[in-house]
């Protein structure tokens, strides 16, 4: 599956838009992690638990994406977006979006 940020594909000619497909997850912080953060915030540095979970998180809504524009019979997903937003306090969701597409058969 070809997922892209551009509206193009280099090479490949887009014959049909399958339509909006997304992939989101919902994540909670982990108290743990959350106290470890607070020593860290005192001391500095660099809050190494936040990127992994964040990357964990937006790997899953990619994998989602893809999941879905398989079901809609899409062969690419163009123009991939990212947002965030906070749910609750300590729970954020990570939401990928693009649009489905077919390809010309070579």
């Amino acid at each position: 599956m070809i997922i892209v940020t551009t509206d193009t594909i280099p090479g490949q000619n887009i014959t049909t838009t399958v339509g909006l497909v997304r992939g989101n997850t919902i994540r909670a912080r982990h108290l743990g992690k959350d106290i470890f953060a607070v020593f860290k915030n005192i001391v500095g540095g660099e809050i190494s638990e936040y990127p992994k979970l964040m990357g964990e998180s937006r790997e899953q809504a990619l994998d989602r994406l893809r999941d879905e524009a398989v079901r809609v019979g899409a062969d690419a997903v163009v123009g991939l977006r990212f947002t965030t937003s906070m749910i609750t306090q300590g729970a954020s969701e990570i939401l990928a979006y693009g649009t489905g597409v077919k390809l010309a058969d070579e």
